[in-house]
């Protein structure tokens, strides 16, 4: 009874000339108005959501020639702020070196730090499965407010929050690379970019990976006054160690060691340190320094030693033998695609004051490339924008490309089975439409939950999987259709409507086996977009297959099959049989 009501419902729509016509233009319609929610936001692509863990890290970088004891102090404003949380189980220090390598730190150089300015926290968090608060949620919490209170410490620190990675490991969310030969105009350069990624909305974490250039002070032996004054070398380099940093003098053995045990003699905190980072300061303190010569004379350690200030060496990075400086970007639980495409536009505003801006040539991921050339010098420069904003557009064009070859082989295979182009063709836009459903899916998912439902890697791969099915749902109609025609003699308009209403039951029920399995899908926090793709866009299929697939074939001047007699009889045997 329900199955004559359906094929009446799809007949009269078929036997009307405005009903095709207005299903066509809502399916139309419905496409248009979903593919409108990328640009309004209401749908937002990122190569995968953040990931709930059981730890996470914060990266404390003072400025460079920053003391151990001022990074320290920030480490320790940051530590305090931390014992707050109930949900925060330990806290581990790494002052003046990295973590030991951890997924997150394998890119992010955490093995090569060996300076007094840096140190790395590690946080452990109670298990996630009794934890209410994602760790993503609780750094987007925590950052704000430990880098307004920790940060004014050390004038110029910053402090980053480090995720681990739900994806492949990254230096950041979003990297931008300044490439050029001179080194101040590129250095120059990096800075109006940090300054405009620090302006744009959603971004966090702004850091530019280059050495700040600052005075330090050498502290040389001065050979010819050393041999006047009575003394050696090795007792002028000796004090000076102990004098700032401690040494070795001294090993104790032990039967319960197998090596020996250095004695480390160091001066306490108060005679080490220097009350001014200045040349006078550094005279004064090896002035109240003394050494006694072969006469017994005490002999001031700066009669001895010359102090000579200099520059500090700046570390140079290359890539693709060509010099360059990285500026990095996290986002703050929002794609990395849309805070680019604003950086980017401010970043081509302000360089077309003094630069000849030109776009990168060719159509890649590298399309938001540009060049710059001095107006003046006529030097060149590349801004390239990379990290995982960069991954992100690579992962979409590869699953692009895979989308489009299956949509050529199902065609291609389809036109050789039917020898139609034009059914062919309406398989596929059917399969095309179940579009509308991942979509509309991904922007109603965002109403049930507390984050950001982004439309992911894994969502595309849903998709592909679903042109499988959506191919599946046309196909029966149009061999069934077919069969109807060829074998019963039934007309065109009443074979699909009884195609339709015949073949609606299974295509129901594959639909709900598939919603039911990707249920289990949908509240993983990875792989949530396959799954919430595969259930709405199955959804979408179904109608598309119902609704929108008899309308195209009605009009399909390919699906006038004539009468085979060699089917008829064959169908009437089996008719007489029974």
């Amino acid at each position: 009874m329900k199955m004559k009501k359906l094929e009446n419902f799809i007949y009269r729509i078929l036997d009307s000339k405005p009903k095709k016509i207005i299903t066509i233009v809502l399916t139309a319609l419905a496409f248009f108005l979903t593919l409108i929610m990328f640009p309004a936001e209401m749908v937002l692509a990122k190569m995968l959501p953040g990931k709930s863990d059981n730890t996470f890290s914060i990266y404390v970088d003072t400025p460079k020639g920053s003391s151990i004891s001022q990074t320290k102090a920030v480490s320790a404003c940051v530590i305090d702020f931390l014992k707050k949380e109930k949900e925060v189980m330990n806290v581990e220090l790494f002052l003046g070196q990295g973590i030991p390598l951890d997924y997150a730190g394998l890119v992010k150089g955490a093995s090569m730090k060996q300076t007094e300015d840096v140190s790395e926290i590690s946080v452990n968090l109670t298990d996630k499965h009794h934890r209410e608060e994602p760790s993503f949620l609780m750094v987007q919490r925590l950052r704000p407010m430990i880098q307004k209170k920790c940060t004014p410490l050390v004038r110029g620190t910053n402090i980053k929050f480090i995720e681990q990675p739900s994806g492949p490991p990254t230096l950041a969310s979003i990297v931008v690379e300044v490439h050029g030969e001179n080194l101040s105009k590129i250095r120059s350069l990096s800075v109006d970019v940090a300054d405009v990624l620090s302006e744009t909305k959603g971004l966090v974490d702004i850091d530019l990976m280059t050495d700040e250039n600052f005075v330090k002070y050498e502290l040389i032996p001065d050979k010819e006054k050393i041999a006047r004054s009575g003394l050696s070398v090795e007792q002028v380099n000796n004090i000076l160690y102990l004098g700032f940093e401690g040494m070795v003098i001294a090993h104790k053995n032990s039967k319960n060691v197998p090596d020996q045990i250095p004695i480390f003699l160091v001066l306490d905190k108060d005679s080490r340190a220097i009350p001014n980072a200045n040349k006078r300061a550094l005279e004064s303190k090896l002035s109240s320094l003394n050494l006694m010569n072969m006469k017994g004379m005490m002999v001031p350690l700066s009669e001895v030693v010359t102090i000579r200030p200099v520059k500090s060496n700046t570390m140079i990075m290359h890539k693709d033998l060509s010099r360059m400086v990285n500026v990095v970007a996290e986002t703050d639980l929002v794609s990395q695609v849309y805070p680019l495409l604003d950086a980017r536009s401010v970043m081509l505003e302000k360089f077309k004051k003094e630069y000849i801006v030109k776009p990168v040539e060719g159509f890649s991921t590298y399309m938001f490339d540009f060049t710059l050339e001095d107006k003046k010098t006529h030097e060149k420069f590349l801004i390239r924008w990379d990290g995982e904003m960069k991954v992100t557009l690579d992962t979409f064009r590869d699953l692009g490309g895979a989308f489009i070859s299956a949509l050529i082989l199902i065609f291609l295979l389809l036109v050789i089975y039917y020898k139609s182009f034009s059914i062919a063709g309406i398989v596929l836009l059917g399969s095309f439409l179940s579009l509308i459903g991942v979509i509309l899916g991904h922007w109603i998912a965002n109403f049930f939950t507390s984050q950001t439902f982004f439309l992911t890697a894994t969502s595309l791969i849903g998709f592909i999987a679903l042109i499988g099915i959506s191919s599946r749902n046309s196909l029966l109609l149009i061999d069934f259709a077919k069969s109807l025609m060829e074998c019963q003699g039934m007309k065109k308009r009443k074979a699909i409507a009884v195609a339709t209403a015949t073949r609606a039951t299974p295509i129901a029920l594959t639909a709900v086996a598939i919603i039911l399995g990707s249920a289990l899908l949908a509240s993983d926090p990875v792989f949530g977009g396959l799954g919430v793709a595969l259930i709405s866009g199955t959804v979408a299929a179904v109608f598309v297959s119902l609704l929108f697939v008899p309308v195209l074939l009605d009009n399909s001047r390919a699906m006038d099959f004539d009468k085979d007699p060699q089917c008829a009889a064959a169908h009437n045997n089996v008719s007489i049989t029974r």
